[in-house]
């Protein structure tokens, strides 16, 4: 048996905890590719004119595994409760890919979330491991130990992005989700091009989550979205260890646009680049607007030590 697992949406928040509780059960994996341009392509394709960027990659990841495994692994979230909740899509992804993709007769494996059925995620991976034909002992075993290497990894990240922040480069901190981020198709390209202009990237979702929420409170405190609060927490966690801020979001996501909009009014005395990734090729144009951005965040510096 192998589980497919697309490489975009929650991959990029779950891997560590997907992929060791695969292994600790001895289940072949397979990891869709790096996004390109033709999973780009296929993921509009099956996508809805109005599905956000985002969707439609996943769609072409999921597209991608489809005579690859035996199963694909969709995960339903409804949200984390007194953290908050979850954008629609991620509601609904497993509808939208089970009716999308119902004729090529797809087999999800997935699992659901929703603290108001009591169904967290430890119950949600026991039920998930049961469908597979395990027992109880194994998969509470395997997940035990997945969540550990999942923590262990999480802080090594964080440590690595904290010896970035002693550097003497300028720091400038990317807030978007991973999975706009780290996409080798969208994101990456930015970080990138930061590093040709000695920029240290910092990411904003790198940091404590339990933090970060609690500390989303200082620029709005109505946000109803889980990951938002997360990043608009890394922003109050972050803003006085870097040099400016570049907002990433997928074009048309809702959540995003509203949150965007709250941190350009209400963060003050740092510079902010509001960037919305469309999918279009060519980085002509995106390279200039980062181009000049670094150029202004020089520019401040430049007086302000001046005035020194």
């Amino acid at each position: 048996m192998k589980i497919g697992i697309p490489r975009a949406f929650l991959y990029y928040k779950y891997h560590y905890l997907w992929e060791s509780f695969f292994e600790e059960l001895g289940l072949d994996y397979v990891v869709s590719p790096y996004t390109n341009r033709e999973i780009y392509k296929n993921g509009t394709i099956y996508a809805i004119d109005e599905a956000c960027l985002s969707s439609k990659i996943y769609l072409g990841h999921v597209a991608y595994l489809l005579d690859k495994c035996d199963y694909i692994l969709v995960p339903r979230v409804f949200g984390y409760g007194s953290d908050g909740t979850v954008c629609t899509k991620f509601q609904a992804i497993y509808d939208v890919v089970n009716n999308t993709f119902r004729e090529k007769k797809i087999k999800i494996l997935y699992y659901n979330i929703n603290p108001k059925e009591t169904a967290n995620e430890f119950r949600a991976f026991l039920k998930m491991g049961k469908f597979l034909g395990f027992k109880k002992v194994a998969i509470t075993r395997a997940y035990l130990i997945a969540k550990q290497n999942e923590k262990t990894n999480q802080i090594m990240d964080i440590r690595k992005q904290e010896t970035l922040l002693e550097g003497n480069s300028l720091k400038i901190l990317l807030v978007g989700h991973q999975y706009n981020v780290y996409d080798r198709y969208i994101g990456d390209p930015i970080i990138q091009y930061l590093k040709e202009l000695d920029v240290a990237p910092i990411i904003a979702d790198l940091c404590d989550k339990k933090e970060a929420r609690e500390a989303s409170s200082k620029i709005s405190e109505t946000l109803p979205w889980a990951f938002n609060k997360e990043l608009v927490g890394a922003i109050e966690l972050y803003k006085d260890k870097v040099d400016g801020i570049i907002l990433m979001s997928s074009f048309p996501c809702g959540p995003d646009s509203l949150v965007n909009e709250i941190i350009l009014r209400r963060v003050k005395g740092i510079p902010i680049l509001n960037l919305v990734l469309d999918g279009q090729e060519g980085s002509a144009g995106l390279e200039t607007r980062l181009e000049s951005f670094v150029d202004i965040i020089k520019i401040k510096k430049e007086d302000q030590h001046g005035k020194m």
